[in-house]
């Protein structure tokens, strides 16, 4: 009996001590069963509970919200300083067609659907006197493609012949288009030897042939030194 009245007493204390800190923690009333010594709580405290953790991400979310309008105003401030300093570019109307500035004077050539193909690339057509002057010029860097040949720089060959090339046609017939009648014929003919063989120079260098290459390149020069002499 003395043990039972003890255990009894025990479980007394320890119910209310335990009783005592749940409404300390939580202000929620508490059920003991007789059978088990349990200690129910009710859906009071965890309802506070749920409340205070909606608190704290209310906070969190208002603090991330006020960072991003700081960062907001800050980078708007950076920008608006580095556009204060910012030096205008003056602007000037669209040049008129078919060019309009030095050296523009047929741009439009290359987008005129009514032009033959051949017709349509973009060189700065010249008078008579300068085309002959970059003809001059054109033919001597076309000579100058015996350095890359005894190198066997192919890929240099071929790029300076068709591009001194494209000059030196245009200018030709330029100045072929000014000459008189009885000298027309002639030069078309030279001209039209002329281009055959820079035409096989370029096929030896796409083919990788250095005895070609030499055999059509000794006839390009001679070409050339015929038209250039019927030139004056």
């Amino acid at each position: 009996m003395a043990l039972a009245m003890a255990s009894m007493s025990g479980l007394r204390g320890s119910s209310q001590a335990v009783l005592d800190g749940s409404l300390k923690l939580s202000s929620s009333s508490l059920l003991v069963t007789p059978n088990t010594g349990r200690v129910a709580v009710s859906k009071t405290g965890l309802s506070v509970r749920a409340q205070q953790v909606s608190v704290e991400s209310i906070d969190t979310g208002r603090r991330a919200m006020l960072g991003l309008v700081a960062a907001g105003i800050a980078s708007g401030s950076f920008v608006q300083a580095v556009l204060a300093e910012a030096k205008q570019i003056p602007i000037g109307p669209p040049p008129p067609p078919s060019g309009g500035l030095p050296g523009t004077l047929n741009s439009d050539e290359a987008r005129d659907f009514k032009l033959p193909l051949k017709d349509r690339f973009f060189i700065q057509p010249l008078s008579p006197t300068d085309a002959a002057l970059r003809a001059k010029e054109s033919a001597k860097e076309i000579v100058n493609v015996k350095a890359f040949i005894d190198k066997k720089a192919w890929p240099y060959v071929q790029n300076d012949l068709r591009l001194r090339a494209s000059y030196l046609r245009y200018d030709l017939k330029t100045i072929i288009a000014a000459k008189p009648t009885d000298e027309k014929k002639y030069l078309k003919e030279l001209t039209g030897k002329l281009f055959d063989t820079i035409d096989n120079l370029d096929h030896a260098a796409k083919i990788k042939s250095s005895s070609e290459a030499e055999k059509y390149y000794a006839e390009t020069v001679s070409s050339i030194n015929d038209v250039l002499l019927k030139l004056g």
